[in-house]
């Protein structure tokens, strides 16, 4: 595959190696009923990114719905209280999303997302079980995990959770390049809490994707309900196995989606993004600024 030159701001088809303007790649992300944007963590020119698509998708008349990685399932009716409510404290509307219990951090980071969500009025999900169950399933198996209580208030004792081998090769490869030393054990529990992750992820898009479809319209005039943007760490949409494979799966195959690999570009670096567009780690991968925290970690 013959590429040009790279260059921060491209939005590149993996299919075809070649960078596509915005507004053309939004023609085609306007049509999704899923777009999987997959960030560096806390890299602010990635929430740049999100807030942009947003945007663009309620140019061309769209309604969408984010989905936020950052937030439990036990955050949710606060999260939502704060979308709806203008009086709510920023700091009881973090008590309120168990921002601490599930993601932690400066919130302000994430702060951009939330405050467009909430000044245009759009559904804002929050896309993960509650990290307390991940930390079960990471420390127990999956197996036993599944016992506790809390996972049927949830609704996950009557999940399918697939073993798919593509899945498993990626996963315990990475963790294993990330966290050196440890047992056979410690990395088949880590790819379990992994393959939890991802498919209670996967649960609340479909959800989510079962909402949208039961509406008329978005309740904003001239509009239509949808696409749900997936806001993630990019592990969780590369080679569409760890949650796109499975929303797919729970859709019986029907449905249009998109994953868009957020990277940093290192003009030092340049084989590290041929290397993901080679291997088609998403539809697109879109090139953006190197972070504050460097050139990131690829456990690969």
């Amino acid at each position: 595959m013959t590429l040009r030159p790279y260059a921060v701001g491209h939005i590149i088809d993996t299919k075809t190696g070649e960078p596509v303007s915005f507004p053309d790649w939004m023609v085609s992300a306007s049509t999704q009923d899923v777009i999987y944007l997959g960030e560096e963590h806390r890299n602010a020119a990635h929430i740049q990114a999100a807030v942009r698509v947003l945007d663009g998708l309620l140019d061309r008349d769209r309604q969408p719905v984010l989905a936020l990685e950052m937030f439990g399932w036990d955050g949710q009716v606060g999260l939502s209280q704060y979308l709806s409510r203008e009086d709510t404290p920023r700091e009881q509307f973090l008590k309120d999303a168990h921002w601490n219990d599930n993601w932690g951090g400066d919130f302000s980071d994430y702060e951009p997302l939330i405050a467009f969500a909430r000044s245009h009025t759009l559904g804002v999900a929050a896309l993960n079980p509650p990290l307390a169950l991940v930390r079960q399933v990471a420390m127990q198996g999956l197996s036993q995990a599944l016992h506790i209580p809390e996972m049927g208030r949830w609704g996950m004792w009557n999940q399918s959770y697939v073993d798919d081998p593509a899945y498993r090769a990626v996963i315990v490869h990475q963790v294993r390049q990330c966290h050196g030393g440890l047992s056979d054990d410690a990395y088949q529990r880590m790819y379990e809490a992994s393959m939890f992750r991802d498919e209670g992820m996967a649960k609340t898009i479909t959800d989510t994707l079962r909402l949208i479809s039961g509406q008329q319209n978005s309740g904003q005039p001239n509009r239509r309900a949808g696409p749900v943007v997936s806001y993630t760490g990019g592990g969780h949409i590369q080679y569409q196995l760890p949650i796109p494979k499975r929303v797919m799966r729970r859709q019986q195959g029907i449905g249009r989606q998109m994953t868009v690999y957020l990277t940093s570009y290192d003009p030092d670096r340049p084989g590290e993004v041929s290397e993901l567009i080679n291997e088609g780690i998403a539809d697109y991968v879109w090139l953006t600024p190197v972070g504050p925290q460097g050139s990131p970690r690829r456990c690969r």
